[in-house]
């Protein structure tokens, strides 16, 4: 894995950091392979119960593409320049938003285009009081990409969301906050701490009913309340029959606090 992307496992939780804080953790084309391949097998490791995808450095969480890569490839007439949807961004962000556990983001300062979709695709945001948010894609005339236009809408609503990305501009942290963009908002000096001190709860919680919470939420966007119902039914029976389950009841009656085994 290249060093631009630094991938760490311990005690269950997988820190997935963007490691280019000279460029302000753009994304050129070795980051994004090296942060697919992280997704990638955060997602597919057992051991693994969550996720923190956090950046170096204090100014920028990811500025997106790196544009200083995009215009050499461009004068190249290279083809992979729009490749990069297909074969970066979407993996990523089907990575981040479909693994069967919680995905948090560490948001430290700037997140701007892609950098915006990725920490929109995480289920939970710590956002520094220091940071902000910009579509970004209108200003370099491009549309969305990287989910944008999939998570944005259900986060702030689509006549917000579309306001956002005709018309670019940064939303501090406490906007972000008020539009539910931010989950959580902490001094910069803490962010990394408590992003992390977040990110291993979830880590020591019942991996099976967090898996089951994030798919029913997002299956109950683009289906009806009967369809949803089933659905719940089905998760709910999953749940029930997980070994977490068990051990929450019984730490519930004898008024113990359970100690999970993510499965």
């Amino acid at each position: 894995m290249a060093d631009t992307v630094l991938y760490e496992v311990s005690d269950g939780l997988a820190t997935i950091t963007i490691n280019r804080p000279e460029a302000m953790n753009a994304l050129n084309i070795a980051t994004k392979v090296a942060l697919r391949d992280a997704v990638r097998a955060a997602a597919g490791d057992d051991a693994v119960r969550a996720v923190l995808l956090t950046s170096a450095g204090e100014r920028a969480f990811c500025v997106g593409q790196d544009l200083k890569e995009h215009i050499g490839l461009l004068a190249e007439g290279s083809t992979s320049v729009m490749s990069t949807v297909k074969e970066h961004y979407n993996p990523i962000v089907r990575a981040l938003t479909e693994m069967p556990k919680p995905v948090v983001a560490g948001v430290n300062g700037v997140a701007a285009g892609a950098g915006f979709g990725l920490a929109l695709a995480a289920d939970y945001r710590v956002v520094a009081d220091s940071a902000g948010f910009n579509t970004s894609f209108a200003g370099v005339a491009l549309t969305a990409d990287s989910g944008i236009s999939w998570t944005l809408p259900r986060v702030v609503g689509p006549g917000r969301a579309t306001d956002l990305l005709l018309f670019p501009r940064t939303i501090k942290a406490q906007e972000a906050y008020e539009l539910g963009i931010a989950n959580r908002l902490v001094p910069a000096g803490e962010l990394h701490a408590e992003a992390e001190n977040v990110a291993r709860a979830l880590a020591e919680g019942p991996t099976v009913a967090y898996a089951a919470i994030k798919e029913s939420v997002a299956y109950g966007f683009s289906h009806s309340l009967a369809e949803t119902l089933e659905k719940e039914d089905e998760l709910q029976t999953r749940a029930g029959a997980s070994e977490d389950h068990t051990i929450a009841v019984r730490a519930f009656v004898n008024k113990e606090q359970p100690k999970y085994l993510g499965r």
